[in-house]
């Protein structure tokens, strides 16, 4: 059981680092939150089951973290990108023109 924590929570930070470059490297901000959130929605979910495989007693408490983790961290991203849009932060958003001819 300990080797299969160890291999989810490795997993589990390699997602986290990624979702942080994501965060970087992204061009607008509606880019960068949507590699933030899901990046690290499965990053912090694969760190909390290697720690559940490290301690089974914990495992249920730690279920409940994840669906936590589950239900708001979409849901946090959408209200934080539906707020940008409507205060008009659209730096280097991409439109396609041809859709607002239709």
């Amino acid at each position: 059981m300990k080797l299969i924590g160890d291999i989810l929570v490795i997993i589990g930070s390699i997602f986290l680092l990624l979702g942080g470059l994501g965060v970087l490297r992204m061009p607008d901000t509606f880019n960068r939150l949507q590699a933030g959130t899901k990046a690290t929605t499965l990053g912090a979910m694969s760190v909390l089951l290697g720690i559940g495989f490290w301690h089974l007693n914990w495992m249920g408490k730690i279920i409940i973290f994840i669906l936590f983790i589950v239900f708001t961290n979409p849901i946090s991203s959408h209200i934080l990108i539906r707020t940008t849009y409507l205060i008009g932060n659209r730096d280097n958003l991409k439109v396609d023109e041809n859709e607002e001819k239709k």
